[in-house]
């Protein structure tokens, strides 16, 4: 795990007065381990693969604490859910592009939509502080083929660009 992950959020705790348990450790772990978005049921399970007395409520409170300090990020993925997203360290600037037939999500980055989102801040009198754009789609493998295997196998799901 990126050391920055544990530097922020040590520095996040002592600010609040609060110390670093080893039940929050492992939820820190666990939500560091993979790059997939994830909703908190999903942390939870992962969490006790590891430490099965881990509860549901400091799940729950770790995982607003990594907000506050900027490690996870709320994505909206549509799925009527609350999904958090662990790859903002590397990539702030990161795009969502999700599947409507499969529910496949592609991170992408990309320059001009940065350059884009800047430009019409400013224009209208901004000053951007988070970017992130989600677009919507059906995907061409599903209308060529008739099948997806993203649909077929969702443990494929989560794909970097």
């Amino acid at each position: 795990m990126d050391a920055r992950i544990n530097e922020r959020l040590s520095k996040h705790l002592a600010a609040k007065g609060l110390r670093n348990t080893r039940q929050r450790d492992v939820i820190v772990e666990a939500a560091f381990a993979t790059d997939r978005h994830f909703n908190a049921d999903e942390l939870l399970d992962m969490v006790r693969k590891i430490d099965r007395t881990v509860s549901r409520a400091t799940v729950y409170r770790t995982l607003s604490l990594l907000q506050e300090c900027d490690l996870l990020r709320v994505v909206e993925l549509g799925r009527d859910q609350t999904y958090y997203d662990p790859n903002f360290l590397d990539k702030p600037q990161h795009n969502h592009l999700i599947c409507l037939d499969c529910d496949r999500v592609v991170e992408f980055e990309d320059e001009h939509i940065a350059l884009l989102h800047d430009c019409i801040t400013r224009r209208l009198g901004f000053q951007p502080q988070m970017k992130s754009m989600r677009i919507e789609a059906h995907c061409d493998e599903l209308s060529r083929n008739g099948t997806c295997r993203f649909k077929e196998h969702p443990e494929l799901q989560t794909h970097h660009h």
